[in-house]
């Protein structure tokens, strides 16, 4: 039964916007539920890899709730977010504003900022960041190549690109375990939290859609990417794609 709010062409970033729309209060609630609170490993884990000194430009694209930019900020780097969903926006400049006002007490700088914008035309002339990072939000978009495009051309020469999402287990056994814990209980959880189980089930539906983490990693190297890497994460359950812009 396919997923209301899986509709690929020009309906999908009025349908993608509707689901995050629906779920932003529970959003990071869900993440800890559904992967034991990993996530936050695995973000952190993206960040190291980064290895954004303090002063540093980063861009973060389909920031959400902010984790990851927020994340950035606190080792001092100068951190933009960018979403197109307001009420995930709104989630991470309350957070934001929290982590600036006990920043400015103990005479830190925290320098972040959250921006309405459209990954797939990023406002910012090309080669204005250090690092440029997407996590969970490569799979969302109507064109998951053109917003690599976009990725890559804001990208500073010699700086980095990282990619974290679901990926695909080469393991056809844990492939199968996994796909039938994202198609049954994830969308259980759904329906427990947030009263429905539709925005869950549709993980499963949008990364049957996307390409694999080597996939992602071929297209890396075909624009031109240089030092593209592949870290899997359980198996492959998650993956982090890297590349530098040479």
């Amino acid at each position: 039964m396919a997923n209301k709010f899986y509709v690929p062409g020009r309906e999908r970033p009025a349908k993608v916007g509707d689901l995050f729309a629906a779920i932003a209060s529970h959003y990071d609630r869900i993440n800890d539920l559904q992967s034991l609170g990993l996530h936050r490993r695995w973000k952190r884990r993206l960040v190291g890899l980064a290895d954004a000194p303090p002063g540093s430009r980063v861009l973060d694209v389909c920031c959400g709730t902010g984790d990851i930019a927020l994340a950035f900020a606190r080792n001092g780097a100068q951190v933009v977010g960018l979403d197109f969903s307001e009420p995930m926006l709104a989630i991470a400049g309350r957070r934001a504003e929290a982590e600036r006002a006990t920043a400015k007490k103990a005479g830190r700088i925290f320098s972040v900022e959250f921006l309405k914008a459209d990954a797939q035309q990023i406002p910012f002339e090309g080669e204005s960041f250090a690092v440029v990072t997407a996590g969970y939000g490569l799979r969302n978009l109507a064109d998951w190549e053109t917003g690599l495009r976009e990725m890559r051309r804001v990208t500073q020469p010699g700086g980095r690109l990282l990619l974290l999402d679901f990926g695909k287990p080469e393991n056809r056994l844990w492939r199968r375990l996994y796909f039938a814990y994202l198609r049954l209980f994830v969308p259980m959880l759904g329906r427990l939290v947030c009263g429905d189980a539709a925005p869950y089930a549709y993980i499963l539906e949008s990364l049957r859609h996307f390409p694999s983490q080597q996939d992602v990693a071929a297209k890396l190297r075909e624009l031109g990417l240089a030092q593209v890497r592949v870290h899997n994460l359980l198996g492959g359950v998650m993956s982090i794609n890297c590349a530098e812009k040479a």
